[in-house]
């Protein structure tokens, strides 16, 4: 499976390769999790108000399950396991205590 730049599984990386995006209701074939979710979208992003950049967008307070949102558009990018949970300043540490050797 190629994850570089693909549509895939919030969860578990399974990689979405129909034409199209996933209605409301469509679930990941590996895990079973929804696919049309704010954690697969191209607008979402944890440091924007509403944790959204698409402004028109009306507020989702549950990331993770399916949306009617009519701006979603399913986000192309690399699978980072367990959802990318290391922070930018946690990464930026680590960066750093690599650097100064620590």
């Amino acid at each position: 499976m190629n994850f570089d730049m693909a549509r895939h599984c919030h969860h578990c990386g399974w990689e979405w390769t129909f034409p199209g995006q996933p209605g409301r209701s469509e679930q990941c074939l590996q895990c079973r999790s929804d696919l049309r979710v704010c954690l697969n979208c191209v607008s979402y992003d944890p440091r924007a108000a509403y944790q959204c950049r698409d402004r028109r967008a009306e507020p989702v307070s549950e990331k993770d399950r399916g949306t009617f949102c009519e701006y979603f558009e399913f986000a192309r990018r690399a699978f980072v396991a367990g959802g990318g949970s290391q922070s930018r300043e946690d990464a930026a540490r680590e960066q750093l205590r690599k650097l100064l050797g620590d």
